[in-house]
C-alpha cells in the first residue's frame, strides 16, 4: 500500500471518529460512572445511546451535574487513597483540571446547591464545599462519625444531612439562627465600664451575613439509625429522611422536626446501597448489590408493593424529574436498567461499561 493510499485511509478514519463524537449534549441528559473503566458516560435519555465517553481520573463512585447543566463533578474516592474532584465540561465533552481537596480525602457523596459542589471525605470524618467561582474549597466541617458517606443539602443551605456508613448513624447538621450574643468577658476580667465599645459578637448569624453562607456556628445532632447506614433521601416535602441500613436490611424513617426515628422498616433489603423518593413523594426505591431486586414501598403505607428482577446487583439510582422513569446501575452486570414508574417494569438498558454506578441527571439551563 503505497503512502498516498495510507493517508487517504487515515483521513477517511479520523473523519468517522470525528462524526461518532459530534453529536451535542442534549438539553437533557444521563450521566453514567463507569468505575472499571474511569470514564464518565454522557447519554441521550430519549434513545438511551451514549453520546460521548470522558476519562474522570481513578475510583470514581458519585456525580453531580451543575445547576445550568453545563459542568459536572465526580467524587475520586479509593476508600480514602483518592483526594480529587474530577471535573467535566459537558457542553464541549471534555475533562477539565481535576480539584485538589488537599488533607480532605477519601471524598464521596456529591450535590450541587447554591452555586457550591458540596462533598463527604470519608477518611477525613468531614463534608466541604467548593465554589467553583473562587475555586476554593471554601468550608469544611467534621462529622466525628466514621464513614460519612452520602449528603444532602436543602435549598436553603440551613441544614445539611450525612449518613454515616460505619457508624450506623446519621447526622443532622443545622445553621445557628439567631441574632448576634455578647461573649462573656474571661474570668478575672472586669465587665467593661458603661460607655466603653461593646464586647465583640460571637453568632453564627452576623448582620448582613446569609443565613446559607458558610462559615458560623452549625450544631450536629447525631441520630443511631442501623447498621450500615448508607443510601438515604429526604422526602420531597421535606418532613422525612429515610435510610437504608445495608447490614440490618431495614428501613429507618426519621422525623426531620424531632430529629429522631419514628419507625424502622423490616423491609429485607440487606446489602442496600441507594435509597430515592420519587418526585411526588408517593414511592421510594431501593437498590441492593446483594441480590437481582429493586425495592419499591409504598411511602404512605410503608408497605413494599414489588421487587423488580435487575441483574446481579445494584447501585446507583436516579429518577428522571418528571416522575416517569427511573435509572438504576446494576453494576455487577454492566448496564443501566430503565424502569417505568407507573407500569413498575423494566422497559430499557444502557450498555454503560464496566462497573456503573454513580448517576445524575442533567437539565441544560
Amino acid at each position: 500500500m503505497n503512502a498516498r493510499r495510507k493517508s487517504f485511509i487515515l483521513l477517511i478514519g479520523l473523519l468517522v471518529s470525528n462524526a461518532l463524537h459530534a453529536a451535542d449534549t442534549p438539553a437533557n441528559a444521563l450521566l453514567v460512572l463507569s468505575k472499571s473503566d474511569h470514564t464518565l458516560a454522557i447519554v441521550d435519555p430519549s434513545s438511551l445511546k451514549i453520546i460521548a465517553k470522558v476519562p474522570v481520573g481513578n475510583d470514581p463512585h458519585e456525580v453531580i451535574a451543575s445547576t445550568d447543566g453545563k459542568t459536572a463533578y465526580v467524587s475520586n474516592y479509593g476508600n480514602g487513597a483518592y483526594n480529587t474532584l474530577a471535573v467535566v465540561d459537558l457542553v464541549a465533552q471534555k475533562a477539565l483540571p481535576a480539584i485538589d481537596l488537599g488533607a480532605l480525602r477519601g471524598p464521596h457523596g456529591l450535590t450541587f446547591v447554591g452555586g457550591k459542589t458540596w462533598f463527604t471525605a470519608e477518611a477525613a470524618k468531614a463534608i466541604g464545599s467548593y465554589d467553583p467561582i473562587t475555586r476554593k474549597v471554601d468550608w469544611i466541617l467534621g462529622t466525628g462519625q466514621n464513614r460519612t458517606h452520602m449528603i444532602y443539602v436543602w435549598p436553603d443551605m440551613k441544614r445539611i444531612v450525612t449518613t454515616n456508613v460505619s457508624s450506623g448513624t446519621v447526622s443532622i447538621i443545622e445553621k445557628t439562627v439567631g441574632g448576634p450574643r455578647p461573649l462573656a468577658p474571661p474570668p478575672g476580667i472586669p465587665n467593661p465600664p458603661a460607655g466603653a465599645m461593646p464586647p465583640p459578637t460571637g453568632s453564627a448569624h452576623e448582620p448582613g451575613t446569609p443565613l446559607g453562607a458558610p462559615g458560623g456556628d452549625w450544631n450536629e445532632t447525631v441520630v443511631r439509625v442501623g447498621n450500615g447506614s448508607e443510601g438515604f433521601d429526604v422526602s420531597p416535602d421535606g418532613k422525612e429522611i429515610w435510610v437504608a441500613n445495608a447490614g440490618d436490611g431495614t428501613v429507618s424513617i426519621l422525623d426531620v422536626s424531632r430529629k429522631e426515628v419514628t419507625r424502622t422498616l423490616a423491609a429485607d433489603v440487606t446489602g442496600a446501597n441507594r435509597l430515592k423518593f420519587t418526585p411526588s413523594g408517593k414511592l421510594v426505591l431501593i437498590s441492593t448489590l446483594r441480590g437481582p431486586d429493586l425495592t419499591v414501598i409504598d411511602a404512605a403505607t410503608r408497605t413494599t408493593i414489588k421487587r423488580i428482577k435487575l441483574g446481579r446487583g445494584a447501585a446507583g439510582i436516579v429518577i428522571q424529574p418528571d416522575g416517569s422513569r427511573a435509572f438504576v446501575a446494576c453494576t455487577p452486570d454492566g448496564y443501566v436498567d430503565v424502569v417505568d414508574l407507573n407500569s413498575l417494569e423494566v422497559v430499557g438498558r444502557v450498555e454503560a461499561g464496566g462497573g456503573p454506578d454513580g448517576l445524575a441527571w442533567v437539565e441544560r439551563r
